[in-house]
């Protein structure tokens, strides 16, 4: 068993409290946030980062535990911080397309009006009565 360093285990505690607080602080935007399309923000983000935090940690214990550099935990960072933004964006434009089909009223009462998309038609704008 290899004892680590007192700056490593430092770094490493920094790094998985941080990753903590960062999901909490995503997660509370979940639940505070009114509107969908600021909902989307803050869980992106916080899962993106505090997943981030933590697959760090993990690198430098493992690395630092066999003596050599792993990189797996690095891969599996590279690919979250690519699959959650672009899965947010699809939510986010399935959302766009449900708006302009129905009025916000009907999925979202507590929502202010519409969005301000522009009409793909060039006629009279559709009427939401």
């Amino acid at each position: 068993m290899t004892t680590f360093p007192l700056w490593l285990n430092l770094l490493i505690a920094l790094l998985i409290a941080l990753s903590g607080i960062i999901t909490l602080v995503g997660t509370l935007g979940l639940i505070k946030l009114r509107h969908f399309y600021s909902r989307m923000h803050a869980p992106t983000l916080g899962n993106t980062l505090g997943v981030f935090c933590m697959l760090v940690a993990c690198a430098l214990v493992a690395s630092f535990s066999t003596q050599k550099l792993l990189i797996y935990p690095l891969i599996i960072t590279v690919l979250l911080v690519i699959t959650s933004p672009v899965t947010a964006i699809l939510l986010m434009r399935a959302a766009i397309k449900r708006e302009l089909r129905q009025r916000i009223a009907d999925y979202a009462p507590d929502e202010p009006g519409h969005m301000d998309m522009p009409l793909k038609s060039k006629g009279n704008p559709p009427s939401h009565t």
